[in-house]
């Protein structure tokens, strides 16, 4: 298994070093060449993708007790391949400005200016889309808290529930013994007092 995960990883390497030097080039690229290149890498990008979805899948894999230094290769690979995407969205905010340029004429201040303000935009959104979702791992997790403890308070009503039974079913039972042992009682009294003041010799 760790032969295949090791193969993953070569062809990712040089698949993310591909991408990264075409990443850099695209902004000295002509216009129509930059179009190109800009397909290129995206097609790039998925494939880099699936590698790091095969290469999550035989990590799964592995036995827990081997598994942790593949998982640190994997942390490592996913913060690349996160780096490769934001270098890739500034390239491409670059190049559309640049051909937004070229057809309406704007100077070089507005189109840096704007530029910034996409960057600054985009990363905003990328840490709300962050926040979102651990907010909503945040959300299932106490969902699945809240429903192992009311579970668990139905386990101990229940048992209070048959405690309280057994508890009835004693005192019934106590009380039954109470009137039978007071029954006995009261019938050997009057034996008792027949023999201390009638014996038989006054007979």
């Amino acid at each position: 298994m760790s032969s295949d995960f090791e193969g993953y990883e070569q062809d990712f390497a040089v698949l993310t070093a591909e991408i990264t030097n075409k990443i850099a080039r695209v902004p000295r690229l002509p216009p129509d060449e930059k179009k190109q290149m800009v397909a290129n890498v995206e097609k790039q990008l998925e494939e880099a993708r699936e590698l790091l979805e095969q290469m999550d899948l035989e990590v799964r894999e592995i036995p827990p007790q081997s598994r942790g230094m593949y998982s640190s290769r994997m942390r490592s690979y996913k913060q690349e391949m996160g780096k490769l995407e934001t270098d890739f969205k500034r390239s491409r905010i670059a190049y559309s400005d640049e051909v937004r340029n070229e057809l309406l004429g704007d100077d070089g201040n507005s189109s840096e200016n704007q530029r910034a303000h996409l960057l600054d935009n985009t990363e905003r959104l990328e840490r709300s889309s962050r926040r979102l979702e651990a907010g909503y791992q945040i959300a299932v997790e106490t969902e699945q808290i809240g429903q192992e403890m009311l579970e668990n308070l139905s386990h101990d009503r229940e048992k209070i529930q048959r405690a309280r039974e057994r508890l009835r079913e004693t005192d019934a039972n106590l009380g039954k013994s109470s009137r039978v042992l007071t029954g006995m009682l009261r019938r050997t009294r009057p034996a008792r007092n027949s023999n201390t003041w009638m014996p038989d010799s006054w007979m």
